[in-house]
This record gives C-alpha cells, sequence and structure tokens, in this order.
C-alpha cells in the first residue's frame, strides 16, 4: 500500500474514532489533520510529496515463495493439505509419469513443493511471520497427526512452533 494510500486510511479511522465520541469531522478535515501529524502544511502538499505507487521501472520486489523439496505425493499431500490444511493451487507435470510440481497455499503462505531434483534440497527451513500462532497449534493439536505435535515456545523474539514434514523440511512460525 502505497503511503498516500496510508494516509488515507489514517484519516479514515481518525473520523470513525471521533464520530465514537459524537464529534464529526468531514473528509477533508480528517485529511488535513492527519496531513499536519505527518509534518506538511496541508493535504494538498502532503499528497504532491507522499510517496505513491512505484513507477513500473522501478525495482519492486513482490513476495517470495519458497520451494520444497518432496519425494512421495501422497506424504505430501497428508502432511501438506491434511494436518497443516493448504489448499492445492495448481498441480503440474510434463507428462504423467514424470515429478510433479505443484503450488500450495493457506492464508497468504504461498509454497511449491517439487519432485524435480533440481529445484531444492531437502532440509530447509522457511521463518514465517505469522498471527494467532495459538489457534493454529490448537488447530494442528486437534488433528492428532501420527507424525508430529508440534507446541508453542515462547522465545526472546516471540512465540514459536516448528513443524517438520516428511522430507526434512522445517516450517518455523513465529508471532512476534
Amino acid at each position: 500500500m502505497s503511503s498516500i494510500e496510508q494516509a488515507k486510511q489514517m484519516a479514515k479511522r481518525l473520523r470513525a474514532l471521533l464520530a465514537q465520541r459524537d464529534q464529526e469531522i468531514s473528509h477533508s478535515t480528517a485529511l488535513e489533520l492527519v496531513a499536519n501529524q505527518l509534518g506538511y502544511k496541508d493535504w494538498n502538499t502532503a499528497s504532491a510529496k507522499l510517496p505513491g505507487e512505484p513507477a513500473p521501472e522501478t525495482i519492486a520486489f513482490e513476495r517470495a515463495i519458497p520451494i520444497l523439496r518432496i519425494f512421495d505425493e501422497t506424504k505430501a499431500r497428508e502432511f501438506y493439505c491434511g494436518f497443516l490444511g493448504f489448499d492445492v493451487e495448481f498441480e503440474h507435470r510434463f507428462e504423467p509419469d514424470l515429478p510433479l510440481y505443484m503450488g500450495i497455499n493457506r492464508a497468504g503462505l504461498h509454497l511449491h513443493l517439487s519432485e524435480h531434483h533440481g529445484d531444492a534440497s531437502p532440509g530447509a527451513t522457511l521463518f514465517v511471520p505469522m498471527r494467532n500462532i495459538q489457534a493454529f497449534n490448537d488447530e494442528l493439536l486437534g488433528k492428532r497427526y501420527g507424525y508430529g505435535r508440534p507446541g508453542v515456545v515462547q522465545e526472546d523474539w516471540g512465540k514459536v512452533m516448528e513443524v517438520y514434514d516428511p522430507f526434512g523440511n522445517r516450517i518455523r512460525f513465529c508471532q512476534y
């Protein structure tokens, strides 16, 4: 989200909070107040100087999608879809008897799973920041998965829950 859009959202929240206290203000007044809080003399100056969407030629990275090596489609589906609750986005094979390449996702986390020899090495670790880690842990424990029962551990940097897939890959979920 661009800085301009963030400022507009701030103005919207300000109006809503003031309305809860029976203090109605116009949208333009809220924009002016937010501009002042951001150090600009008025909204026109703020909207001219705040960064908008980057130009098309600007280097910008989208989300990273890790590729994890798998060796057995059935075990991968049992772990990632059955246990962790991911949905399959797509599946690809060059021919019916060739290795699987599959995209999965859950709640904004996208992973690619590959049986192809050169795509990844087993034993990877993914660090996944998240919200509501305890609810996720409770959900997983409720499934009584035979090959793992993760727990949440409080570390200095936040709550951590680790799961290990059948291929030696580790996913470290963390709530700050």
